[in-house]
């Protein structure tokens, strides 16, 4: 059969579709609400958790990104419920509810384990309950890798360059709605709770939110991609290792991956650009807490604020701004916008004015609609169709990784804060700073890649790989 001819003759994805498949990620944007969002926030300040430790209890699941690659080159190669990406997106989302049930329960564990021995100890009790905490985060980021990987080798199989960017623009928009979402629905169920609400208050509410949320999650997964794969999927038709148990295996993958240097390049913005962007997660809600007086309820509500100024810069970015600047322009612009908004932010803390830190968490927003279109589009781009799963693995790892150091990096970097300046303000500030250069360095990084050169060289790369192994 003609390949050209097969892939003329599948449908092209219109809106409905792309608005169907962003359910997907508005469901893992909910998510990270409850990760990000609202255990970070009770294990800092309500159980007295350092802040060090709660960051690489939450960075697990990015930490654990390597995965990412295996699951993409399995996801090429290995059908999983009569598809290539949709049986995995389906398993990694059910895996993740249950996992981020379990990981509550540890929690309170640990946090009672805490109390009892009258503030964070190494004791043997407080360990134990430590590493299993620890160890259920574990399988929750493996799930998200199995997901997430296979969900955006679909998107690939599924697009073109004409359509990419708006693709990108609103399934990332449907995960801001998720983020909107999820903050006023957390804060919904988490009800009329105040800074000196019980623990035992606390507990309840917090157990029916890890309850309702995951299973709308899986909800959302489900109904995102039945039937997407069979009627839209490309895969198919445009790869070479399609059912080739000796196509692409994970040693082949990273040195086709490794051979291009632009390839090596964009990796390199990617992870630096992440680190800088998402440095805030760990000490967005404390900050509010500690700075500004809010109860959980409403420091949740702070990412609703974010969402909303990335829902609307993003299909903006997608639709407007991309075909006017390009992708890697558009990448810079939000790359600077971001610097503005993390120093606006630390200046909010000297005034005290909520207000003040709503419109910028909201620039930060917009920023962050601007930088992900922009640089998604390029990702999506530069990755060879032949292996997408392989490569969205590779991105996805690089992105994980990265936001698994910003994670760790902005807790720990709040604690030296604390440990210099007796000033709250000047502690967090510390990490807005930080921020700030990172993305301003990540500019640089950016203006070295060659874009024409990084779409090329995948192909060949994959050819010589391949040549290299029959002989």
């Amino acid at each position: 059969m003609n390949t050209t001819k097969t892939i003329a003759n599948l449908p092209k994805v219109g809106l409905p579709t792309m608005l169907r498949l962003g359910l997907f990620q508005m469901g893992l944007s909910m998510m990270s609400i409850l990760t990000l969002g609202v255990l970070n926030r009770v294990m800092i300040q309500e159980l007295a958790i350092p802040a060090t430790i709660v960051a690489g209890l939450v960075a697990i699941p990015l930490f654990v990104s390597p995965a990412r690659i295996w699951f993409g080159q399995l996801s090429d190669a290995k059908r999983l419920f009569g598809g290539y990406r949709t049986g995995y997106i389906w398993m990694g989302a059910a895996v993740l509810a249950i996992a981020a049930f379990l990981a509550v329960q540890a929690m309170w564990q640990l946090g009672s384990a805490v109390q009892t021995a009258g503030g964070w100890t190494w004791a043997p009790h407080t360990i134990g309950w430590l590493g299993l905490l620890a160890f259920v985060f574990v399988v929750y980021g493996l799930a998200i890798s199995a997901s997430s990987t296979a969900f955006m080798a679909l998107l690939v199989d599924i697009s073109e360059a004409d359509n990419r960017s708006k693709l990108v623009g609103i399934v990332w928009s449907m995960l801001m709605v998720g983020v909107i979402v999820g903050a006023v629905l957390s804060g919904s169920l988490l009800g009329q709770l105040s800074t000196d609400s019980t623990i035992e208050t606390l507990q309840a509410s917090v157990n029916r939110l890890f309850t309702v949320i995951p299973a709308i999650v899986v909800g959302l997964a489900l109904v995102a991609t039945v039937g997407i794969e069979r009627t839209f999927s490309k895969y198919s038709s445009r790869s070479t290792v399609v059912d080739r148990e000796d196509g692409i295996t994970l040693g082949r993958a990273w040195r086709i991956l490794t051979v291009n240097p632009q390839t090596a390049r964009f990796f390199t913005f990617l992870v630096v650009m992440t680190i800088s962007l998402f440095m805030i997660d760990p000490v967005m809600e404390p900050y509010g807490g500690q700075v500004f007086g809010m109860p959980v309820s409403e420091s949740t509500r702070l990412n609703a604020f974010v969402g909303i100024g990335t829902l609307i810069s993003l299909s903006a970015t997608g639709f407007f701004l991309v075909p006017r600047l390009g992708k890697r322009r558009t990448a810079k612009l939000g790359c600077l916008l971001i610097a503005l908004a993390v120093g606006l932010i630390g200046l909010s803390g000297f005034t005290a004015n909520p207000r003040l830190l709503q419109a910028s968490l909201f620039l930060f927003g917009l920023a962050n609609g601007i930088i992900t279109t922009g640089t998604i589009s390029l990702m999506l781009d530069l990755t060879a169709a032949e292996t997408a799963g392989t490569f969205m693995g590779a991105w996805g790892l690089g992105q994980s990784t990265a936001r698994g150091i910003a994670v760790v990096t902005g807790g720990a970097s709040l604690d030296v804060g604390k440990s210099l300046f007796t000033n709250p303000v000047l502690a967090y500030g510390l990490v807005f700073a930080l921020q700030a250069v990172a993305m301003v360095f990540a500019i640089w990084v950016l203006n070295r890649v060659n874009v024409k050169e990084a779409r090329t060289n995948p192909k060949q790369a994959i050819a010589s790989v391949l040549e290299t192994e029959l002989d």
